[in-house]
């Protein structure tokens, strides 16, 4: 099976601004194999076109990735220079660098910002070539006076020269827009786009469609957020950013290692039980900074351990949004293998997707409510067949309108079996974890801040053999410390990605996780409960709040105070565990009810 997916493209040229006479002229340069898609008009707000534009490009160019250099090339150069160890090592290493660097270009093609222009709006859609950060930019049409557009989707030519050139322009002068294409004009020309980078463009959409706990934002509260992460640098995990949201109550966020306490003044949180999420890769935030002068309202929607985050920022009434997300998974997480399980509908929600896109062609955006009972099927089968047709490429989630929009994301669906997996040796994952206790967990040691240790078994039947993976989970989700038995471990360590046995132990662990979660909230999973801790917290003027609970067989222990001073403690025996494991229950449910938050 491939790994690429050849996407043709036919541009006239690159896009371009021209100034002159006292006005700017955005001439964009459309791709003209996806049909006749354009439109033109007089822009009514010239900051918010550019800066929120702008704030779209910063996604676009961003590149997190640790770029590996070949010593091998290195010491070649060396040994040419006739260099030995001593200062002149450091200049020629210099002098290396600054030649490499300097010419470097990047293989990896991707696809373009994908331009959709509807009756009611036009969007600009740009994901990052590390696959870490997504930006779906939303212009109204009364943005622009005198429109005239032709609807479709298609993608966008735009290269340094435009965004340097672009960044430049002036608020104060009329700017007209114009994005057309040339049928005809240039040769077709072929792009191959690696199919994990397409992977997580559509799965970032689907992601947007699950429930999310919402946290509102001002506008202060967002520059206080920025103006800490830029003027701050972490130098040792956890490097986070926690939500406290408490309902009734308006949001708090904390500034991880700081322990920077923000007080956000947004609307009071609307969920039903208090929630601590944590969040991290904070620092691809700055990139909303362009766009913070117009923001009237901000949106963060917290999916779930291992889903992106996203941020959706609203520019005011008839001015448009932006909406920023922030994928969950990295290279050192592995995360992205165990978050995939969520998002992936079953096979037979195939015949209600189609059903669902043929009703968006026809009476266009749609919200989940009105799908449910167009469709007449219950709300988890909607879900899942609106998740599949995001996979496909043919809808998107709008979050600040909280409605479902059609959009062909390339000239026909995407194959959904091709991008179930990210690798061959994800694949392999998965089918070790078909198998009936294949996968077991020997040892999950807490390390306190430094993480967790798991240790495991995996019975491999075809190589008749049971293979000993094991790693380190640090505060951050990413994976130290890894190991395992196999060959493939052995040979490469982790230079060429985790093995399948890693890779299983680490899904089977994100599973337990929370099938463990979800059967405490029942009484039969209550009962299996002989002994935990938790910890609750709840933050007063000046000072923290802290409650330990811990269940030990037939005592329950109680430790609470501020967090600054010695606690105080509390011992009960009971006559049986089910006393016990009741009262101990009973005093989680009294904090949550006072308004403490689950810190574990």
């Amino acid at each position: 099976m491939s790994s690429v997916r050849d996407v043709k493209v036919q541009y006239a040229g690159p896009s371009a601004l021209v100034a002159q006479e006292g006005r700017a002229q955005v001439n964009l340069v459309l791709d003209a194999s996806r049909g006749p898609v354009g439109v033109r008009g007089t822009v009514k707000s010239p900051a918010l076109f550019r800066d929120a534009l702008m704030a779209a490009f910063d996604v676009l160019g961003s590149d997190l990735r640790y770029k590996r250099k070949d010593l091998a090339v290195y010491l070649a150069y060396l040994t040419k220079q006739g260099k030995k160890a001593n200062k002149e090592i450091w200049e020629a290493q210099k002098a290396f660098l600054e030649q490499q660097l300097g010419n470097e270009e990047k293989p990896q093609q991707v696809l373009e910002p994908v331009l959709t222009v509807s009756p009611d709006e036009i969007s600009l859609e740009v994901f990052s070539r590390d696959e870490s950060s997504y930006a779906r930019l939303s212009l109204p049409s009364s943005m622009f006076e005198k429109r005239e557009a032709a609807h479709g989707t298609t993608t966008l030519s735009v290269d340094e020269a435009f965004i340097a050139r672009f960044e430049r322009l002036r608020s104060w002068q009329p700017v007209s827009l114009e994005a057309t294409s040339q049928p005809g004009s240039t040769p077709v020309s072929t792009r191959q786009v690696p199919l994990a980078w397409l992977r997580n463009f559509v799965q970032v959409q689907s992601a947007s469609t699950l429930p999310a706990a919402v946290a509102e934002l001002s506008p202060i509260d967002l520059y206080n957020l920025l103006f800490v992460l830029r003027t701050r640098s972490a130098k040792k995990p956890p490097r986070g950013l926690r939500f406290e949201l408490v309902p009734g109550a308006q949001p708090r966020l904390v500034i991880e290692p700081f322990d920077i306490v923000l007080e956000c003044h947004g609307a009071p949180y609307a969920g039903k039980t208090p929630r601590v999420v944590r969040i991290f890769g904070r620092q691809r935030l700055l990139s909303l900074a362009r766009a913070l002068q117009h923001v009237k309202t901000a949106r963060v929607h917290l999916m779930g351990a291992g889903l992106p985050v996203f941020w959706a920022l609203d520019f005011g009434p008839d001015r448009g949004s932006l909406t920023v997300g922030f994928t969950g998974w990295t290279d050192s997480g592995w995360s992205s293998a165990s978050a995939f399980d969520a998002l992936m509908p079953p096979a037979s929600a195939e015949a209600l997707a189609e059903k669902a896109y043929a009703h968006l062609l026809k009476h266009g955006p749609t919200t989940f409510d009105g799908m449910v009972r167009e469709l007449g099927a219950p709300a988890k089968e909607v879900r899942a067949a609106l998740q599949l047709e995001c996979l496909k490429g043919r809808m998107l989630f709008d979050l600040v309108k909280a409605e479902y929009r059609p959009r062909q994301l390339l000239d026909a669906p995407i194959d959904v079996a091709q991008i179930r997996f990210g690798g061959e040796r994800e694949k392999l994952a998965h089918r070790l974890l078909e198998g009936a206790g294949a996968v077991r967990l020997t040892k999950v040691h807490d390390l306190g801040s430094e993480g967790t240790e798991l240790s495991g078994e995996v019975e491999d039947l075809e190589a008749r053999r049971t293979f000993t993976p094991s790693f380190t989970l640090d505060p951050e989700g990413r994976v130290r410390g890894a190991g395992c038995t196999c060959l493939h471990f052995k040979r490469a360590g982790l230079r060429e990605g985790p093995c399948e046995h890693l890779l299983a132990l680490r899904i089977f662990h994100q599973r337990r996780l929370l099938h463990d979660e979800e059967l405490r909230q029942t009484a039969e999973g209550r009962a299996l409960i002989r002994a935990e801790t938790r910890t609750f917290v709840r933050r007063e003027t000046g000072k923290e709040l802290v409650y330990r609970v811990s269940l030990d067989d037939k005592l329950v222990r109680v430790m609470w105070g501020p967090r600054s001073e010695e606690p105080r403690q509390q011992r009960t025996w009971f006559d049986s565990d089910a006393q016990a494991r009741e009262a101990y229950f009973a005093r989680l449910d009294s904090l949550t009810q006072d308004g403490f938050i689950d810190a574990g």
